[in-house]
């Protein structure tokens, strides 16, 4: 049954329901910091491209490690309440059955993932978990699948990438690696992937 030895996962918008806990922190980051709110669709269209010190250095940068520094306040604790999107645990099991290696590629850093695999229930699963302060480039440059793949001592032929956004899919097909894209994240619409699943059971016959 088992059709890729490795998949990987990205994490907000993919495994936890965190669209609207990233919007809120944004929100109120820029607020706090630089006495504006964007529009939601201008945060929306950034999240999962690039790490934290980008995104926030596009919307001001000479402010931008002020703007780092709060949103990790406010977002680290809000992280404690995640939940995975329904489904999800019965996915990531049904693969451990079959024998798959499971992984997590995130432009979140690795204390953050931490905090969400402790409030979501996802600590023991994964093999392999690379976030942002694992590589010097991000989504959607291929650097992050690759590391996560050499970790594993892993093919690009072997693995696939699930993930819900553009970033995630351009990561995907520039490391070799089979991309899914999810319909369920919140946050984006994906075109280009190999696979677009709008359930878990979908998802798990993609892989």
């Amino acid at each position: 049954m088992r059709r890729f030895e490795v998949v990987l996962f990205d994490l907000d918008g993919t495994l936890v329901d965190s669209s609207a806990l990233i919007l809120d922190s944004f929100h109120y980051t820029t607020e706090k910091v630089l006495g504006r709110r964007f529009p939601d669709a201008e945060i929306l269209s950034r999240v999962g491209g690039g790490n934290l010190d980008t995104q926030m250095a596009v919307l001001d940068a000479d402010r931008a490690d002020d703007l780092v520094r709060v949103y990790r306040e406010h977002n680290n604790s809000a992280y404690a309440d995640l939940s995975c999107f329904a489904g999800i645990k019965d996915v990531l099991a049904e693969l451990k059955r079959r024998g798959s290696r499971l992984g997590v590629v995130s432009a979140k850093r690795a204390p953050t993932i931490e905090i969400a695999f402790e409030a979501a229930g996802l600590g023991g699963i994964f093999d392999v978990v690379v976030g942002s302060d694992a590589t010097t480039r991000y989504k959607p440059d291929p650097e992050p699948i690759l590391h996560a793949l050499r970790l594993l001592d892993a093919t690009p032929q072997q693995a696939a990438y699930v993930g819900d956004s553009p970033f995630d899919a351009a990561a995907a097909k520039a490391a070799g690696v089979f991309a899914v894209a999810v319909g369920w994240g919140g946050i984006h619409r994906v075109e280009d992937a190999d696979a677009f699943v709008e359930t878990p059971e979908e998802l798990l016959h993609a892989l």
